[in-house]
């Protein structure tokens, strides 16, 4: 049903056929059933024999459907509205999203009942004939990634197992877009923290269920950077416009303490190892600060010069800081002199500058080798490919490996040392970048995720995993 472009000519109806000598279980319940086996895995489309060059999409099995294709996932259980099987085999808008070519290809389109069928399958879980539901089972330790949709108030869930998208949570809590920007994990995995640009809520997602279970309300919106202490009991996070720095009960997402407006533009935050101060970057300048569980706090200059909040030629414009996995430093990407910078978490004082690519961002360590990955958002190597993601030995401080891997604006990243891979998310914002293989209902242009090996610091796999507007920030489950 679903194939790129550059292989539909090769999807030609022809009666089912299965490879001599296999048998396939489909699973699918009645209904689907026909559908899927009748109209889609057929010869010379997605068949056992024929998939490979329709997609890399295969639908002879309920199992083989939450595979995905070279775009990633087709089916998201319980979401319709972001399963893109479903634009190509609708023609009528009035319906959802419809995409081209019309599958089946050069075949009768899907009746209304049918799509409808599909549909409402979709929406209810997309179960197996014997109700299972996909993803469904071991909630309680499951491997999974999750991402912020800024365009489209969604909270992306990715299945390690398949590195394809399983669940998409609904997050804010009004009709217009509340842009959700930053996403971190509970110690123990078992929540996440989702923090709003054009919301004042933090929304507590219980990722055993994947679905908002409490939110705090903040004085405004604008919360650009938020984050765990270290035993997850306490979360900070500062009005980007206004300053406002909150303190919160994690446990029972309730406001303990406004501590005021007197830190500027906080881009970025991380707990110290004894979970009683955070550290802060100061966006423009040269500054970090670390904040008290009272408030007050001291501010650390991080390139030896007199401390400022004002962005000039040469200051770094520090943006976001992660603590090492040793406890004994910090690493700080700087903005405007593209650049690492690295401080004693005891002394506060300066180690090393490492050079890097244009507009560093993000930053995620492997806990299983030396390795810590930056995205460098901006960093352009082709027309089609903006931004590089660099690696550095974090004992050393040397950067071991520079990747470009058709990236467009890469921003968010997470490592996932369970299987030894790194999740790179790509914006894809930009009129000039990838083609996206399909719309979604959301306005703008679709992003996409590639997965990287840890040790080897190739691809993992040359997909490249399309998903809805704008990922953003991402986080994973278990470190």
């Amino acid at each position: 049903m679903i194939v790129f472009v550059f292989a539909i000519h090769s999807c030609k109806h022809k009666d089912p056929v299965q490879p001599s000598g296999t048998t396939v279980t489909d699973n699918f319940p009645d209904g689907i059933k026909e559908i899927m086996l009748n109209k889609c895995a057929t010869a010379g489309c997605h068949n056992a024999e024929s998939y490979t060059g329709a997609g890399g999409l295969l639908l002879d099995s309920w199992d083989h459907l939450f595979d995905g294709g070279n775009n990633g996932a087709v089916v998201v259980p319980y979401n319709a509205d972001n399963s893109s099987l479903l634009y190509f085999v609708n023609t009528n808008t009035d319906l959802g999203t419809t995409a081209l070519p019309t599958m089946p290809y050069n075949q009768t389109p899907l009746s209304k009942e049918e799509y409808l069928l599909l549909r409402d399958w979709i929406n209810n879980g997309a179960p197996g004939k014997d109700g299972n539901i996909p993803f469904a089972d071991n909630p309680d330790t499951r491997q999974k990634i999750y991402m912020v949709q800024q365009g489209c108030d969604l909270v992306g869930v990715v299945d390690a197992e398949k590195q394809v998208v399983m669940r998409y949570i609904p997050v804010g809590n009004t009709f217009g877009k509340e842009q959700p920007n930053n996403i971190v994990m509970s110690p123990d995995g078992r929540y996440a923290y989702v923090s709003f640009w054009g919301a004042d809520i933090i929304q507590k997602i219980d990722t055993r269920i994947d679905s908002v279970i409490s939110e705090v309300k903040t004085p405004k919106g604008f919360q650009k950077a938020i984050a765990l202490s270290a035993d997850g009991t306490k979360l900070i996070a500062c009005n980007w416009y206004t300053q406002d720095l909150l303190l919160i009960d994690a446990v029972n997402m309730q406001l303990v303490s406004n501590f005021g407006q007197n830190i500027q533009f906080i881009a970025g935050f991380e707990s110290n190892p004894s979970s009683d101060a955070f550290y802060a970057t100061g966006q423009f300048g040269n500054t970090i600060y670390k904040i008290s569980m009272d408030g007050t706090y001291k501010t650390i200059s991080i390139d030896r010069q007199p401390p400022t909040q004002t962005s000039a030629p040469g200051t770094p414009d520090p943006y976001s800081i992660r603590l090492s996995p040793d406890k004994s430093k910090y690493f700080i990407t700087c903005t405007n002199t593209h650049e690492v910078r690295v401080m004693d978490a005891n002394t506060e004082a300066l180690i090393a500058t490492i050079p890097v690519g244009e507009n560093p961002q993000n930053m995620s360590f492997s806990t299983t080798t030396s390795n810590l990955f930056v995205t460098c958002m901006n960093d352009t190597t082709s027309k089609l490919e903006v931004g590089s993601v660099y690696v550095i030995d974090h004992n050393t401080n040397k950067v071991v490996k520079k990747i470009t891997g058709k990236f467009f604006q890469p921003y968010g990243i997470s490592v996932d040392d369970t299987k030894g891979l790194v999740y790179i998310f790509s914006r894809n914002e930009d009129k000039n970048g990838p083609p996206p293989h399909h719309s979604s209902p959301c306005d703008g242009r679709n992003g996409f995720y590639q997965v990287y090996d840890v040790n080897t610091l190739e691809p993992y796999t040359n997909k490249r995993f399309e998903v809805t507007v704008d990922p953003y920030s991402a986080a994973v489950r278990f470190r």
